[in-house]
């Protein structure tokens, strides 16, 4: 009975500090839970507003927002987001109905909102303007000119309008077959020593 009884009560006291961990891990996960929604919705409701002045200032108009989706969820943190665009001209609708070049503009808008609310030391694009037409192309340079200020950019792009923005220029060359060449050109330089304007 003694063995039994003190194997008994070490299990039990075992039991009681796993329950009582247990409660404290579900306190702490509701606590971050509740904190993780808070900053959810705060930061979502900060992009949504640049969101919607990027969108305005890319297309030259129209109107745009994000939605959280709670369809068959409670939880903003498990609903999906909607993104609801309108081009000028054009009516109220979800992204998946625009042409390509607006889907692709209207996810640089939502690109650059998210870099107006958390800007980032640098930021690599890699032909992220390529279904753009050129003068979407020419709003788009125009518009990334504006955040050097704050965010090193480096765009892989084979798009002039995009490069007549760009400070530096690196580029492979293969002069003799077999032997590739990294050349690169600082646009500034070039201006000064042939004039304003040369670029273009």
């Amino acid at each position: 009975y003694e063995r039994v009884s003190e194997r008994y009560n070490f299990l039990t006291s075992q039991r009681d500090d796993i329950d009582k961990s247990k409660k404290e891990l579900l306190v702490i996960i509701n606590d971050i839970t509740s904190e993780m929604v808070t900053v959810f919705i705060d930061k979502f409701n900060q992009i949504n507003k640049a969101f919607q002045e990027t969108f305005l200032e890319l297309f030259g108009g129209g109107k745009a927002e994000l939605q959280i989706d709670y369809e068959g969820v409670e939880d903003p943190l498990a609903a999906g987001v909607e993104i609801v665009a309108c081009p000028p001209g054009k009516k109220l609708t979800k992204i998946s109905l625009l042409s390509g070049g607006e889907r692709a503009l209207t996810a640089i808008a939502i690109l650059f909102a998210i870099l107006k609310v958390r800007p980032m030391p640098f930021c690599i694009l890699d032909e992220i303007e390529a279904a753009l037409d050129d003068a979407n192309v020419d709003r788009f340079a125009s518009y990334l000119k504006k955040f050097a200020a704050e965010t090193q950019f480096i765009v892989i792009t084979h798009r002039k309008p995009t490069m007549n923005q760009a400070d530096v220029l690196f580029g492979v060359t293969m002069q003799e077959k077999g032997v590739s060449k990294i050349v690169s050109v600082k646009l500034a330089e070039v201006e000064s020593k042939l004039g304003a304007g040369t670029v273009e």
